[in-house]
């Protein structure tokens, strides 16, 4: 690397004192000029080789020979090798000149086709081609985008060139949803069963509710009020509690959903219910203590609008289960300030334990 700068910047000088040297009188060009062919010729007498000349020298004698009658002035090679020279510079101009083939598209493109066959892997050639003209209005031909696709599949990708797991399971999310008990303690050392109900799709909390007494009748009305009639569930999740009953599996057959029941031991098999009831725990559950059943009802109903409403989820991208009138918020143009005056604005959850945050727009 250091070799290669080293080339570029010999001719830079050259040229620089090219330019100083046109500034001074022909007199002493002519003195310095004969002053350096003495020298030269002493180092001719004593027959000592010079050292071997590097490319950029090459290129610069090159140049230098278009301004004078180089032949006069050539002494340390032989004019018929000076001549090999401009003649190797001119094969390799004209070879960058004339390249066969077709010119490659731009990068930009490029990484745009290979990033377009990993993310659907089932796209050939030509459907990458109609896209790119239909969509873009990009005209690229098929053989010339097969060149850029991928050889090889990426660590971890699917060699077979299939849908993967994660497309497969959110096509089959909006189909689901999940319920799972959680427990607080009151004040009193009472213990309160807390039942949600969510929908895998979108994050969102269904149904939220407290009791101290869960049946399979309670259990069943909370799905009854969480379910509408006109539903498009088709599964329910839930694990191997026995509030769950035979009873219960059967009632909820008749709302039109069909039960899957997880392995025992097995909390990752409904995983974001899992997630969502230590979601409920984090932000809500552990930072107060209920007082009574009703008390426990009350916050948890009012941080469930916070949850669906204002609590931002990694998982949808980041996004909001239930996004608001102010979202999705346009993304500044620069990263650090904001587009036109306005003014934050914090709404309180829970009495101060999280904030809520939005913009708004500052009167002239």
């Amino acid at each position: 690397m250091m070799a290669c700068c080293l080339c570029w910047l010999n001719p830079l000088a050259d040229l620089l004192r090219l330019l100083a040297l046109g500034l001074r009188s022909k007199t002493s060009l002519a003195a310095e000029n004969l002053f350096l062919r003495k020298q030269l010729g002493f180092y001719q007498e004593r027959r000592i080789r010079p050292r071997r000349i590097d490319s950029s020298t090459r290129l610069t004698l090159v140049w230098l020979s278009r301004w004078f009658e180089w032949r006069n002035a050539l002494a340390i090679v032989r004019p018929k090798t000076f001549i090999g020279w401009h003649r190797k510079g001119f094969q390799l101009f004209w070879r960058w000149k004339s390249q066969s083939g077709r010119p490659r598209i731009p990068l930009d493109l490029q990484h745009l086709i290979r990033q377009m066959a990993c993310d659907n892997p089932s796209w050939g050639e030509e459907r990458i081609a109609n896209e790119l003209l239909l969509k873009l209005g990009l005209r690229v031909s098929p053989r010339t985008i097969r060149k850029y696709l991928p050889r090889s599949p990426a660590p971890g990708g699917n060699p077979r060139r299939d849908q993967r797991w994660s497309t497969f399971l959110r096509n089959h999310a909006d189909a689901i949803v999940a319920c799972d008990f959680c427990v607080a303690a009151t004040a009193t050392f009472r213990i309160l069963y807390v039942f949600v109900v969510m929908e895998h799709a979108t994050r969102r909390m269904i149904h939220v509710n407290a009791t101290a007494h869960p049946t399979a009748a309670w259990t069943l009305q909370q799905l009854r009020e969480a379910i509408p009639s006109n539903h498009s569930y088709r599964f329910i999740l839930h694990d191997h509690d026995t509030i769950f009953s035979y009873g219960f599996d059967a009632s909820v057959a008749g709302l039109g959903l069909e039960v899957v029941t997880t392995p025992v031991h097995s909390p990752q098999a409904n995983a974001l219910c899992e997630r969502l009831i230590g979601t409920l725990r984090r932000e809500c559950l552990d930072w107060m203590i209920p007082l009574t059943e009703d008390h426990l009802r009350r916050t948890l109903w009012s941080w469930l609008p916070h949850y669906n409403r204002g609590r931002p989820h990694t998982s949808l991208g980041p996004g909001l289960p239930v996004p608001g009138r102010h979202c999705p918020v346009q993304v500044q143009r620069e990263r650090h300030r904001f587009d036109r005056p306005s003014r934050i604005v914090a709404h309180p959850v829970l009495n101060g334990l999280h904030h809520e945050y939005g913009l708004l727009p500052r009167a002239a």
